[in-house]
């Protein structure tokens, strides 16, 4: 099973930009701080290359450029830049197996986007719209409320036509559990004119009624919708996954580890849910195996989707494909030997989780 699962395509139904400046150390090792503390740095006398992610990126991200696995990082970071960020994208971003990326283009900052990275990685890419960014856009150029609420209705039609998902990033599960119909006409109006008397040009949406609202726009147009967990419990999205139950949307739950059985819970438990595989196997390294077995206890097969959630780094995307392959093959391997589980068949789920069932979500 391990050459089973090292053969398999991959689609990577999510990840963000890749950047294009060349990286310090200090800079480098922003982007392996745990999911938690995006941006935190490390405690004095500390770093973040001793993680479960920075030791995954040393052991497979070397070899890929010339050198022997688990090298130092100041001699890793110095043949990256004697070959130069497009060089090292390129090699790295070909050595993952990947042969779609999604890529929520809604960061901001100097991020490569879908036809860079297709280009680089010789993929296809495909775009998935943040929510929130449209909004800001939509609201820096509508005077009046009246204004704002017809077009954001019409940057969601408009986008749609051409993107592959919509995402939101926005922490809205308490309002969702509160609230989770969509809401009223004279509630959202009311919300729109608050918002637009006191905002700036840029300034990010963060009224829960307006966020709620956008979400149900989204998931009038039929593309699937990813909702961003970080580190609050999937569960307290239950409410909005019962409302939206029978529509024609999946909601696709993103970066639920550490709470991935909650997640695996939720997708197992109504139709349109599906459970993001990223991080949870991406960050944990060389105990990715054995989160990957939890989550298989309690997800249906067809309702978990591989992405490596990489944001910056190409050397994420490695990381988040090597360890999917490997923990896959770990597992799967040890059931097929043990007996419980036919070869042909886990074969088959190494194919679903890997690529099948985001083509089948995506309509790729």
């Amino acid at each position: 099973m391990i050459d089973v699962a090292s053969a398999v395509h991959l689609v990577d139904h999510y990840c963000q930009g890749v950047l294009r400046t060349e990286l310090g150390l200090g800079t480098f090792e922003a982007h392996l701080a745990p999911a938690a503390a995006p941006s935190a740095p490390p405690a004095t006398g500390t770093t973040f290359f001793d993680t479960q992610t920075g030791f995954a990126v040393r052991r497979w991200c070397p070899p890929l450029l010339g050198l022997e696995p688990h090298c130092p990082p100041a001699r890793y970071l110095a043949r990256r830049r004697e070959l130069g960020v497009l060089e090292a994208g390129r090699r790295l971003l070909r050595g993952t197996g990947i042969t779609t990326y999604l890529v929520d283009t809604g960061r901001p900052g100097d991020f490569a986007g879908p036809p860079e990275i297709a280009a680089a990685g010789a993929a296809d890419a495909r775009e998935i719209v943040r929510l929130e960014l449209l909004a800001e856009q939509v609201a820096d150029t509508s005077g009046t409320v009246e204004a704002l609420l017809t077009n954001l209705a019409e940057a969601v039609h408009g986008a749609a036509a051409s993107a592959v998902a919509f995402t939101c990033v926005a922490a809205v599960h308490e309002s969702l559990a509160e609230a989770p119909e969509p809401p009223g006409a004279g509630e959202v109006r009311g919300a729109a004119g608050r918002w637009l008397a006191v905002r700036h040009a840029g300034d990010p949406i963060d009224d829960p009624v307006l966020l709620r609202h956008l979400l149900w726009i989204a998931v009038a147009s039929g593309l699937p919708l990813q909702l961003h967990v970080g580190v609050r419990d999937p569960l307290l999205l239950a409410p909005f996954a019962a409302a939206t139950a029978g529509l024609g949307t999946d909601v696709v739950l993103l970066h639920g580890y550490p709470y991935h059985r909650s997640a695996a819970h939720l997708a197992g438990a109504h139709p349109h849910v599906y459970a993001d595989l990223g991080p949870a196997i991406a960050r944990t390294g060389a105990r990715a195996a054995a989160v990957l077995a939890e989550i298989l206890e309690l997800a249906p097969f067809g309702k978990l989707l591989f992405s490596s959630g990489a944001q910056g780094l190409p050397e994420m995307h490695v990381v988040g494909a090597r360890i999917f392959r490997e923990a896959v093959g770990r597992v799967l391997g040890d059931w097929v030997a043990e007996g419980a589980w036919a070869r042909a068949d886990a074969e088959r789920v190494a194919t679903m989780l890997a690529s099948g069932n985001a083509r089948r979500v995506y309509g790729l």
